[in-house]
């Protein structure tokens, strides 16, 4: 069941949140799991929020555009690496 990482990727940015990828082969749909769920924001939000209460005080992070711009590109690179550590299940 691999699946590619572009397909994985945008499962988790849907409107609808984790939206289920449905196989080309089998036709049945795959689900992320909770571990999955919790790995997106251990290596997305979590470190972005880390940075933000912990790191943004120090020179030169101080300046709130500054801590604002790294934030967000720490959010995005973590959510570059995400799709090889997620797990799906069958639904």
């Amino acid at each position: 069941m691999p699946f590619s990482w572009s397909e994985i990727y945008k499962s988790f940015w849907s409107w609808k949140g984790y939206k289920p990828i449905e196989c080309d082969n089998c036709g049945k749909k795959h689900k992320i799991t909770a571990t999955g769920r919790l790995i997106f924001v251990a290596l997305t939000v979590l470190p972005m929020l880390i940075f933000i209460k912990f790191i943004s005080f120090f020179p030169p992070f101080n300046n709130f555009l500054v801590a604002l711009g790294l934030a967000l590109a720490i959010l995005f690179v973590g959510s570059l690496v995400t799709p090889y550590f997620v797990r799906f299940k069958v639904v």
